[in-house]
């Protein structure tokens, strides 16, 4: 391979149009412009979405609600789901695998929802202070 002989790939590069070359090509005196106007002149565009004085569509909807970004990575895991586990330890890694929260989640909470029937660990998992009081109640422990 020579610096001479390089070339770009078949079909990547585009020929431009070739414009005010005449009748015949459909792109000659007004080159596709049409006939005067603002798009026919130079420098003739205005902003997106702007509709000649009119309000704008993204103006005339109303605003409606807001979803987080962050929802989606985390999870919410109830009491009375833990019961299920035969593990030790309960870690994300052990509710990804027994299926209780998806395989995208980055973060877990536990709420008080269910009842509690035995002594769990957590690691690494958040706990709202009622979930707490249960999992203590039982002898359980949680380490963040």
């Amino acid at each position: 391979m020579y610096l001479n002989t390089i070339q770009p790939s078949e079909g990547s590069r585009k020929k431009s149009k070739r414009v005010g070359r005449g009748i015949g090509c459909t792109l000659g005196k007004t080159c596709g412009r049409g006939h005067k106007g603002q798009k026919a002149r130079s420098g003739g565009f205005h902003k997106v979405g702007f509709e000649g004085g009119q309000m704008p569509l993204q103006r005339r909807l109303p605003k409606v609600g807001f979803k987080s970004l962050k929802s989606k990575y985390s999870a919410e895991v109830r009491l009375n789901e833990l019961n299920n586990l035969d593990v030790d330890v309960i870690d994300l890694k052990v509710l990804i695998s027994s299926n209780i929260v998806p395989e995208f989640t980055k973060t877990a909470k536990i709420i008080k929802s269910g009842e509690l029937l035995k002594a769990v660990n957590l690691k690494g998992i958040k706990v709202t202070v009622g979930a707490r009081v249960s999992i203590e109640a039982f002898g359980g422990k949680v380490e963040v």
